[in-house]
Order: C-alpha cells, then sequence, then structure tokens
C-alpha cells in the first residue's frame, strides 16, 4: 500500500484584538432603556473612583465597628447628680447590692 501524502500544516493565528472593533456588549445594539438600567455592562472601569469608593465603605465600616465598641462601654455608665449639683458619670448600682 502507497501511503498518502499529509497535508501541509496549517498555522492558524489566533484572533487580534484589532479584528474584534469593540469587545463585549459595546458591539451589540441595544436600546437606550437598556443601557440606562444597566451602565456597568457598557462603562470602562475607573480604578481611582473604585479605590475611592473601597476606602470610604471600609471607613464607614470602620466607624459604625467603632461606634458599636464604644457603646458597649458607655452602657453601663448612668449620670448622677451630687448633693452640690454637680453632674459626673458613675457605674450603675442595684439597689439590691
Amino acid at each position: 500500500m502507497s501511503s498518502a501524502p499529509e497535508p501541509p500544516a496549517v498555522k492558524k493565528e489566533p484572533p487580534k484584538e484589532k479584528d474584534f472593533p469593540n469587545p463585549g456588549l459595546r458591539s451589540v445594539r441595544t436600546t437606550t432603556l437598556f443601557r440606562a438600567v444597566n451602565p456597568e455592562l457598557f462603562i470602562k472601569p475607573n480604578k481611582p473612583v473604585m479605590a475611592f469608593g473601597l476606602v470610604t465603605l471600609s471607613l464607614c465600616v470602620g466607624y459604625l465597628g467603632y461606634l458599636h465598641a464604644t457603646q458597649d462601654n458607655k452602657k453601663d455608665l448612668s449620670e448622677a447628680i451630687d448633693s452640690e449639683g454637680h453632674s459626673y458619670m458613675r457605674k450603675k448600682t442595684s439597689k439590691w447590692d
């Protein structure tokens, strides 16, 4: 038997970015309402704005944690007035103690 000649190897190059004019959903035809409701699909990511938002959100969560921690410390304190009319903070005590 005779062997058939092998076909020449065809080199396929991967498609380049310039072959795709607008990658993603920017090239898809959509309505203005869809773009208005889903802007995150069509706007390019803005790294400085994301960093600012991350820092701001972290500070807000930290502040809420701080308020929660300090509120626990103030829970056992009450304002007392001495016989001269000056007010001061003291620990709550029970009449039963």
